[in-house]
């Protein structure tokens, strides 16, 4: 199996001993296509030489015992089959790709490292060259050692962090070493102290020093530099001093990443509402393997999460615990670190390449530090040897489906399925389940569990809708707050309680227009207004990263007339900071989170009261829990209403309910204060009653009448080109070859909203799929039609996209 997007596996010859020594899930290298060299994984050994094409030899054997287990080939191969993409689609998903090296792969020099007498003579030579060469490709490494098996030597060098390979680096790899200081071994015995006190009787810090050293030796603990210079408050260079004078000695232990410390402490106590819902999961547990839990925001499901954890590991087993936004995996970790100390491992892609590979290592190695695995969609593809229990919490969320690129799966989907060939449960958690789940549910295919109390009874929170049609006219709007949410915040900020406010909008403003000509600048590249953001005064394209200083006239009629129009995250900032001048605002989203620790940075300040007002994205919504909510606004709430997508009405709903949620979650009530300009759209009132039974049976309602799911399955198929006119020939050939096929229920082509991104003109066509259809005759048949479609000189460089439950 190789990690390009082909369909089919290849076959290299091997000698005897290799063919006895060879598993399944082992990697080795090989080359492909006349210069290329990749990283293959062991997919079968046999003896049926391929008729086609002449056997390649191998090049050698990376590993020692599989890298990838028989369940989770299994697995893949549902994937592959399941949303029409290729084995190595899935393959290179799946792995770090610190174990997917090929001949394009690029080295560098890890500065960190010093210790040279660990390597060998090959690996010397290679630490050598990238003295003197920024970076190296492996076909340079071929070319300095003179051999052609090179990969072992690459292999060893990134495992003794010696040197490091190119990706999306958030953090370089370097491998964690803590500065620990001892007494030097002259100074053992009681005599040889005393005389060393009395030598330091001038140097007043050095001698703080020294007796701070004492005081922290005294819990028989490796104590930390740093630890000792905070404690006796001196510098670095003075224990530095210290060592120079052979009184003191620096030593290094290297540590493990993703360790985390906390005792295990106690499980919390459920209460009895908590404690139903439970015995009512391990009651379903018995019939059903999936069941799904409907608890209100803040009704503690955590806790009863952890309940259930905590017996799966007793029998031994593993947990996978799935999260869909990276920054809730920051809350999380904590409060499952307090119960469960050491055994959680963290996997996903804000993580450094080489710690992404320590935890696939100790997952695959069953080691304890990795019992629970909390992570976000990724991490289904880690190696699990006996999973218990995945528990998919906020299931709902749309980010459990992957876009792009390939492979298109929902991991909340392929986690049930990971679970039946595991023969482990799952739980799904969520306050507003999606329609789909709630469907199966109802239907009796999974079992239900509902916890409708808040954590200590607080109530829901107070749900008021403010009219800003209204607010416009009677002049009552300051910027782009109501005097109503104005005096709310105020209210809550005299109180000391926190604020958070809503708005789906990153950057200033989304559309800059000259009030002249009405002409607003545009992406060179996507069909797509430019937006403003004011801190670096530029415009930028959130679809392709294109950005340029904002212009002072209008590029079409010369006026210096600019306007901006609509708000993002940005622009509330500021005007709050205005409001507001005595409190602090902070600011959530892409922009403020880049790099690993942005997330924990921000979260951090607003539990610590920091930060008096937070305003975010959608990222906010989820899950997070901070007890000194009292206010959650929503700025503008009929931006996700008026959306073209099905899901636009559930979603909106979701979403507002979740933001909602967020408030008032520890003592007294909170409020909400949704601003909107059609305050009686029926989804806003769902939402003021929070009466998601009512939401669902209209929306299946309309499902039902429009042909959606859950009653019909959706496949989307994607045609792009950076040439118009092929993409139109090309869909519109394609749309009749589908109509002959699956006749009315094929709805397109169309163009999306967005039309064009990064140069490429976008086609859309939706099959529907009827209940009575056959799923997987429905998909040999589109895979007929796309071969027949690829055979078309004139076709073949358009790409062609499928996305399976493209919802």
């Amino acid at each position: 199996m190789l990690p390009i997007p082909i369909q089919k596996t290849f076959t290299y010859s091997v000698t005897k001993d290799e063919a006895s020594f060879l598993k399944r899930g082992m990697r080795v290298a090989v080359s492909f296509g006349k210069t290329k060299m990749y990283t293959g994984l062991v997919f079968n050994v046999h003896k049926t030489a391929p008729t086609l094409y002449e056997a390649k030899e191998i090049h050698q054997i990376l590993d020692e015992m599989p890298l990838v287990n028989e369940r989770q080939l299994k697995h893949w191969e549902w994937i592959a089959n399941y949303y029409m993409c290729s084995l190595g689609d899935v393959y290179r998903a799946s792995l770090p790709s610190a174990f997917l090296l090929e001949s394009e792969t690029i080295l560098f020099k890890n500065d960190a490292f010093s210790d040279e007498s660990i390597l060998t003579d090959n690996e010397f030579l290679i630490f050598e060259a990238l003295q003197h060469q920024s970076q190296l490709t492996i076909h340079q490494v071929v070319a300095i050692l003179g051999k052609k098996k090179v990969m072992p030597i690459v292999n060893e060098l990134i495992k003794k962090s010696a040197i490091y390979i190119k990706e999306e680096i958030y953090e370089q790899y370097k491998p964690k070493l803590v500065k620990y200081v001892r007494l030097h071994a002259d100074y053992s015995n009681d005599d040889s102290l005393g005389k060393l006190l009395e030598e330091l009787s001038r140097a007043k810090k050095q001698r703080e020093a020294v007796l701070g050293f004492f005081q922290l030796s005294s819990n028989k603990k490796p104590i930390k530099a740093k630890d000792l210079e905070e404690k006796t408050n001196v510098s670095s260079s003075i224990l530095k001093s210290l060592v120079d004078k052979n009184i003191f000695e620096f030593y290094h232990i290297k540590t493990d990443r993703i360790t985390f410390k906390g005792d295990t402490n106690d499980l919390k106590v459920l209460n009895e509402f908590q404690e139903n819902a439970l015995s009512e999961i391990k009651e379903s547990f018995k019939e059903k393997d999936v069941t799904l839990l409907h608890g209100i925001t803040s009704s503690g499901k955590t806790e009863v999460y952890t309940k259930l954890i905590q017996e799966v590991l007793d029998k031994g087993k593993q947990v996978l615990f799935l999260l869909p936004e990276i920054a809730l995996t920051t809350q999380i970790i904590t409060r499952l670190q307090f119960y469960f100390g050491d055994q959680i491992s963290v996997f996903h892609s804000k993580y450094s390449m080489n710690e992404r590979v320590e935890v696939w290592n100790n997952v695959l190695e069953n080691k304890t530090k990795a019992q629970i695995v909390l992570g976000a969609r990724s991490s289904i593809f880690l190696p699990f040897s006996n999973l218990g229990l995945i528990v998919v919490d906020e299931e709902h969320e749309t980010s459990y489906k992957q876009f792009e690129p390939s492979p298109r799966y929902n991991a909340r989907d392929s986690a049930i399925v990971l679970a039946k060939l595991h023969k482990s449960k799952i739980l799904l958690g969520s306050a507003t389940p999606s329609l789909e789940t709630y469907f199966n549910a109802q239907q009796n295919k999974y079992g239900f569990v509902a916890l409708n109390r808040r954590h200590g009874n607080v109530q829901l929170p107070k749900i008021e809708l403010i009219d800003v049609k209204e607010k416009h006219k009677k002049k009552e709007m300051n910027g782009h707050f109501s005097d109503r949410l104005l005096k709310l915040i105020q209210e809550a900020l005299d109180l000391k309680e926190q604020v958070i406010l809503f708005q789906n909008r990153r950057g200033f403003s989304p559309v800059v227009e000259c009030k002249t000509c009405g002409v607003s600048p545009q992406c060179p590249n996507c069909d797509v207004s430019l937006t403003f953001h004011k801190f670096k005064y530029e415009l930028r394209c959130h679809y392709c990263n294109y950005q340029r200083a904002m212009p002072n006239s209008c590029g079409a009629c010369g006026s210096n007339t600019l306007d901006n129009k609509g708000f993002g995250t940005e622009q509330i900032e500021l005007e709050l900071t205005a409001l507001f001048p005595d409190y602090k605002i902070g600011r959530m989203d892409l922009d403020t989170t880049r790099g690993k620790h942005g997330y924990q940075k921000i979260i951090g300040a607003f539990e610590a009261k920091e930060i008096d007002v937070l305003v975010g994205t959608q990222m906010l919504s989820k899950g997070l829990d901070f007890e000194n909510v009292s206010l959650v606004g929503v700025l503008n709430a009929d931006s996700m209403l008026n959306f073209p997508d099905f899901r636009a009405h559930e979603r909106a709903y979701d979403m507002m309910v979740q933001v909602s949620g967020r408030a008032g979650r520890s003592k007294k009530q909170g409020n909400v204060a949704i601003q909107t300009y059609n305050p009686y759209h029926q989804i806003l009132q769902q939402v003021s009653t929070t009466n998601y039974a009512e939401m669902y049976k209209e929306q299946l309602q309309e499902r039902w009448q429009y042909k959606y799911p859950p009653f019909y399955r959706l496949i989307k198929i994607t045609l792009k080109h950076k040439d118009y006119n092929k993409v139109d020939s090309g869909v519109n050939w394609l749309y009749k070859a589908l109509y002959n096929s699956f006749g009315e229920n094929v709805l397109g082509p169309t163009a999306p909203a967005i039309s064009r991104i990064r140069n490429q003109y976008i086609k859309n066509i939706v099959i529907k799929i009827p209940p009575k259809q056959s799923l997987a005759n429905t998909k040999n048949q589109l895979t007929k039609i796309r071969n027949t479609f690829d055979a078309v000189k004139d076709f073949r460089p358009i790409r062609f996209i499928i996305d399976v439950d493209a919802y």
